[in-house]
């Protein structure tokens, strides 16, 4: 019996000699770990942003100037860099970075601001080979005092069409660390590229540049290239009403009325002569607009939509009584999530 249980105990013995025989920290075999890896990522404009990090947890210490000393650069995280990826070129605390992937440091001090620094080296364990003179950009962020927060984490807590913020919470502190995007600079850069493709080869997608161009007031001599080369493909009343708003944005009116002209002997669907009609109204030709409203009034009576461009271009002709009357017939016609927006109209209508 005792010889059955020394065998029986062997195997153990060899176990607990070849763990021993590991290198402290060795994995061959995945398990759960302490500072569990993440990963957040958010787009700002059209310019991605994601940061990969490990989140390391309070239990029960004394982060700042303790587990992470003051005046000594810390990873910002747990195990391997921290890192931070840009899709486009960005800004941060008004410092220009290229895009690409970053260490993301963070030397913290008890007094005053804190540093973030942004290393071209992102393949790093953690901030033991850190190097300064590796920095892409290197700023300063205070500090905010804030609820706690057992894991570290990373979020975007402001996100707008140029801007971010990340911040970094952990314990009781929040490091908001600014982000700045040139988004018309990135989506003109994109689209550039991207006309280059088989996007080349249909009308649409040069339209949508353009019209892009022309809704966010950029150049107009660049939205009136990509609508030229719309028109090359196929010319029709969409692009070519684009092409008057863009001449008008230029300063040239009147090759902006010739291309109106040309257009409305294209127009034949609804959707092509209410088109037509919102191109004279924003070129302030509103006689022609509602002369063409009301073409589409005759030609398709049973649509609410050309009832309420017919009226929408006699409130602007001030003519007051008429616009009335047709927001009524439109509303009478259209879908109830519309109404609202109609009544609205007219009361504004009824109060001048």
């Amino acid at each position: 019996m005792h010889v059955r249980l020394l065998r029986r105990s062997l195997p153990v013995v060899a176990a607990l000699s070849l763990l021993a025989a590991l290198p402290a920290g060795a994995q061959f075999v995945t398990l759960p770990q302490p500072s569990p890896a993440a990963t957040v990522t958010q787009t700002v404009g059209n310019t991605e942003i994601s940061v990969e990090y490990n989140r390391p947890s309070v239990n029960g210490r004394t982060v700042w100037g303790g587990l992470v000393p003051y005046d000594a650069v810390w990873r910002a995280g747990a195990n391997e860099n921290t890192t931070i990826t840009f899709s486009h070129p960005v800004e941060v605390g008004g410092q220009p970075l290229a895009a690409g992937t970053y260490g993301l440091h963070v030397l913290p001090h008890q007094n005053g601001p804190w540093e973030v620094a942004f290393s071209d080296t992102a393949s790093a364990w953690g901030s033991f080979s850190y190097d300064e003179s590796e920095d892409a950009a290197r700023i300063e962020v205070a500090p905010e005092a804030a609820p706690h927060r057992e894991q570290l984490a990373y979020a975007f807590d402001e996100v707008a069409k140029n801007d971010a913020t990340l911040a970094l919470h952990w314990e009781t502190v929040r490091l908001p660390i600014p982000i700045s995007v040139d988004t018309d600079a990135a989506v003109l850069a994109s689209l550039g590229d991207e006309l280059r493709g088989i996007s080349q080869f249909f009308w649409q997608p040069w339209t949508q540049a353009a019209n892009y161009v022309l809704a966010n007031q950029l150049d107009a001599e660049q939205g009136l290239a990509w609508v030229e080369s719309s028109i090359g493909v196929e010319e029709n009343v969409t692009n070519l009403s684009l092409k008057s708003r863009l001449l008008r944005a230029a300063g040239r009116d009147g090759e902006a009325n010739e291309v109106l002209a040309r257009a409305e002997g294209l127009a034949a669907s609804e959707a092509e002569i209410n088109n037509l009609g919102y191109g004279y109204l924003q070129g302030g030709d509103v006689a022609k607009a509602i002369e063409v409203f009301e073409r589409n009034t005759r030609e398709h009576p049973e649509s609410w939509n050309v009832w309420d461009s017919l009226a929408e271009a006699q409130a602007a002709a001030g003519q007051t009584e008429q616009a009335i009357d047709n927001y009524s017939k439109a509303r009478e016609m259209a879908p109830e999530a519309q109404h609202a927006r109609i009544d609205a109209a007219v009361e504004q209508l009824q109060g001048d």
